[in-house]
């Protein structure tokens, strides 16, 4: 009898301990989802005409991934990844990343030049190893004329490939600075323009699919 009531009380602890346990991890993932969000829009305030942009692109990166056919944990790590792609403009001059009129050739290598801030910043983040690479190369080329280190094909890192796309479709769909968001139909002859050139193509045909059919934007939007 003895021992029979020494198990439960044992059993009792283990399943408090357990639960408590349970509730830490889920506060410590709620605290981080909150820093990555608040991040986020930290990173959205400093451009005017891209505001929500970091969100924006995370959703459709997820919607891609979900019609890929990841696990759930993946899409989120993902999700989390595109929210921080442009981290790195925290260290672009305002004056610059807000600049109404063509950029010189001068403020186009500082604009650029948030891909390796952004990197930088993440290179250490043991959470999320992906998010520095999705942060460094999300403007690298298909086919190798991208920045900041003219990878190609297969060399840019899956997530970053897919960011990629994401990236330049919200920012065809948005007004921007120095022009109105282009069309429906401009928009996807511009990314087929891109297949194979500035984008995966095989990642774009995926992307392609769920704008043909409204998934991706409604049809009036």
């Amino acid at each position: 009898l003895y021992q029979f009531e020494y198990d439960e009380k044992l059993k009792t602890e283990v399943d408090v301990q357990t639960k408590k346990a349970a509730d830490r991890l889920l506060r410590v993932q709620q605290m981080s989802t909150q820093m990555v969000e608040t991040l986020a829009n930290a990173i959205d305030a400093k451009d005017k005409y891209t505001n929500s942009h970091s969100f924006r692109v995370s959703e459709y990166s997820v919607a891609i991934v979900k019609a890929m056919g990841w696990k759930d944990e993946d899409i989120e790590t993902l999700r989390f990844e595109a929210m921080l792609h442009d981290v790195g403009k925290i260290g672009v001059p305002d004056i610059v990343l807000n600049k109404p009129g063509r950029l010189t050739d001068n403020e186009f290598v500082v604009i650029q030049s948030h891909t390796t801030i952004g990197g930088d910043i993440l290179v250490n983040t043991t959470t999320m190893p992906g998010a520095e690479e999705v942060a460094r190369h999300h403007h690298e080329r298909y086919d190798g004329f991208g920045y900041p280190g003219k990878l190609k094909g297969d060399e840019i890192p899956l997530h970053a490939r897919i960011v990629a796309i994401a990236d330049a479709f919200d920012a065809m769909h948005s007004d921007r600075i120095y022009r109105k968001r282009l069309s429906r139909e401009m928009i996807r002859q511009e990314l087929i323009k891109g297949r194979g050139t500035q984008f995966d193509p095989e990642i774009l045909d995926i992307f392609l699919k769920l704008y043909d059919s409204h998934q991706i934007l409604s049809k009036d939007a």
